[in-house]
């Protein structure tokens, strides 16, 4: 098994996993706990100004919300499933998670094209709409490559993980934005919006990386997902 001591070493690279798949399943409820502090306590404060709009959100809209939220409790599940050795009933349920996924790839585009974006009439802002299709691409194209992967478990969860964190800043956002006004500058711009995703990412390599689990699946996710938000 790969330790802290493999850290800066060869093995401390992987395409596949060279510990059990055991040994990965409490961190990764860490991590899904943390996807869960960002929808509930950004769309949580976000609640009251969205029951009070006027006008009121489109149907469109709280489709998008049911939709979107009833993924945070689908990969709950599969989380769940594998933490409680139900491998098989995970492995199952796979495919219907793809077609929900396949729902969020249609509300995501639609909702944020009829929603209100951060200006006061009209259509939403380019800003707006790129962070909204960036972070819908970015979960459908890591969604889809962790498809692929199912057979590396070690490398599928990670990617499938990832896929979440891409929708994640929306969440964390809503939280900057009661607590700070907005950045003029892009740097600070930057954190302001994305410091959750950046965060969960910070402590997803270091964790592997203290235990010399490194994989270049999720390293390479990781990375892309950093520069797709970096220059939106």
């Amino acid at each position: 098994m790969a330790t802290a001591s493999a850290v800066g070493r060869p093995g401390m690279w992987h395409t596949r996993a060279t510990w059990s798949a055991r040994e990965d399943r409490t961190i990764f409820l860490v991590w899904l706990a943390l996807l869960w502090i960002g929808v509930l306590a950004g769309f949580g404060v976000d609640i009251p100004r969205f029951l009070h709009e006027v006008p009121p959100p489109r149907l469109v809209v709280h489709v998008h919300a049911f939709v979107f939220t009833g993924w945070m409790f689908l990969l709950t599940l599969q989380i769940l499933l594998v933490v409680g050795d139900r491998v098989a009933l995970h492995r199952r349920l796979g495919w219907f998670t793809a077609g929900w996924a396949a729902l969020m790839a249609v509300l995501g585009p639609w909702a944020a094209m009829v929603a209100k974006g951060p200006v006061p009439s009209g259509p939403p802002s380019p800003q707006f709409l790129s962070i909204q299709f960036g972070g819908i691409g970015a979960f459908l194209v890591l969604l889809a490559w962790g498809i692929t992967l199912r057979k590396n478990p070690a490398a599928h969860k990670r990617i499938m993980i990832l896929a979440t964190v891409a929708l994640i800043d929306a969440g964390f956002g809503r939280v900057a934005g009661w607590l700070f006004p907005e950045p003029k500058s892009m740097l600070a711009w930057y954190f302001w919006e994305f410091y959750g995703t950046l965060l969960i990412l910070l402590l997803m390599t270091a964790w592997d990386a203290w235990r010399g689990r490194l994989m270049k699946q999720f390293v390479i996710g990781a990375v892309g997902l950093f520069l797709l938000e970096w220059v939106q």
